[in-house]
């Protein structure tokens, strides 16, 4: 448990917060790249950490991110005409272009150049994986991109989008890397072949190849042993459940600071599934959703499975809200819940949405009481809050020179009891750490 001002300090991510401070330290996915699909098209509203700003792409193909509103008299940009380089304010035509620079100011005598004085708020923009990337922090510290392997592989071989979620950034990344919670969220709760093989035609379960072996283990292990291994670039956390055998079953997952996390789910050979989790405000986020093979290009059935929410991927509307949702209580099916699983929601996505955001806006951590399988919980917090801390007292993240590093890769294995988990890490990915490197990802050379 937190003390109440401990879970603010986790929580809060406003401009000036020690939270909104660190996040704002590193590269964050924003938009995805196809949300501004033209040059010269429409522009996007966004919120970031409570801050309103407005993305564009301009007549070069190059983003912005900028302030909403004009410096002139407070009219929204968003209604302005995206011309020859620059965003028009419709009000009284000052313009400005994707480095907040005004351009064009016609209210103004030419001579005084006037609009040489005037700039507006603008950050940083990359694209990177098929997302528009921002750097909301200090001017003279921006870092190099995260190496996530994602990104590094061809745009065929990954499929990227984004869901909407009603909760703070945190419960919803911590849902994420809690690997105990399987067996009763996304599992039927009858353990025979039969019961789980029926569950696959009702529900899309993000182990969409795992075997019949691998779902009993989880069904009947609840209380997979908990290790954690700390790196340059975040922490493994992986889960070992009981097999009946001389094996243990490992299912091991990725933190990637500040906001980044890898599902624990994919055998050698699957695709690897990845998320991050960018506030809005505090008490709602973006999860940017991501699936991708280091081998080979994802197929056209794989693709249509994630736009009909196989992995960690929602079903989702025109504006990425999933259809199951706060708002229709996730279209719950109390039959279903007594006859199949222990929800009754279909898909794993929504599943999980669910009971996170039954925990409230934002969780009230003074309120747990944690157990042997929240080691991984409890390990984020101190890595996150720490570093926070150390940021407030002078000391820039060290992640932030490790951008390398980032590129680690998550999965699932069969390995010997005997082995402990560096060797397990070994065996399975190559590296203690998962490390895979930019030399070693295949599908990107």
């Amino acid at each position: 448990m937190l003390r109440a001002e401990d879970n603010r300090f986790l929580t809060e991510s406003g401009a000036g917060t020690p939270m909104g401070e660190l996040l704002r330290r590193f590269w964050l996915p924003v938009l995805l790249s196809k949300e501004l699909p033209e040059p010269d098209g429409a522009p996007k509203k966004i919120v970031v950490m409570g801050e309103e700003l407005l993305a564009f792409r301009d007549s070069r193909g190059v983003v912005g991110v900028i302030d909403q509103y004009c410096p002139h008299r407070g009219a929204n940009l968003w209604l302005g005409r995206n011309e020859e380089c620059g965003i028009r304010c419709v009000y009284h035509g000052w313009k400005f272009d994707t480095d907040g620079r005004c351009v064009d100011m016609p209210t103004s005598y030419p001579d005084l150049n006037a609009r040489d004085l005037i700039r507006i708020k603008s950050y940083p923009v990359r694209e990177w994986g098929d997302m528009v990337w921002a750097y909301m922090g200090p001017a003279g510290a921006v870092p190099e991109l995260p190496d996530l392997e994602m990104a590094l592989v061809p745009p065929s071989h990954r499929y990227v989008t984004k869901k909407w979620q009603d909760c703070n950034w945190v419960q919803a990344l911590e849902g994420s890397i809690d690997t105990a919670h399987f067996t009763f969220a996304h599992l039927s709760f009858d353990k025979e072949e039969n019961e789980i093989l029926e569950i696959k035609k009702h529900f899309v379960n993000p182990l969409a190849r795992m075997n019949t072996d691998q779902m009993r283990w989880i069904a009947e292990d609840p209380r997979p042993v908990i290790k954690t291994v700390a790196h340059d670039a975040g922490l493994v956390i992986a889960g070992g459940r009981l097999t009946g055998s001389d094996n243990i079953y490992w299912r091991i997952a990725q933190y990637l600071m500040p906001v980044h996390s890898y599902a624990p789910s994919s055998m050698p050979g699957e695709n690897i599934f990845g998320q991050s989790f960018i506030p809005v405000t505090d008490t709602n986020c973006w999860i940017y959703t991501y699936a991708w093979n280091p081998e080979r290009p994802l197929t056209s059935a794989e693709r249509e499975g994630y736009t009909n929410g196989n992995g960690v991927m929602a079903v989702v509307d025109e504006n990425y809200v999933p259809l199951r949702n706060k708002s229709n209580d996730y279209l719950i099916d109390r039959k279903l819940q007594k006859t199949r699983s222990y929800t009754g929601i279909q898909g794993v996505s929504e599943q999980d949405a669910a009971v996170q955001d039954s925990q409230g806006p934002i969780a009230d951590r003074s309120r747990e009481h944690l157990g042997p399988t929240d080691l991984g919980i409890m390990h984020f917090r101190k890595l996150i809050m720490d570093t926070a801390r150390a940021l407030l007292a002078g000391t820039p993240p060290s992640h932030l020179t490790h951008q390398d590093r980032y590129a680690v890769r998550s999965g699932g294995c069969v390995t010997h009891k005997a082995k402990d988990l560096a060797a397990v890490m070994v065996e399975r990915f190559g590296d203690a750490t998962g490390y895979v490197g930019r030399r070693r990802t295949a599908a990107a050379e």
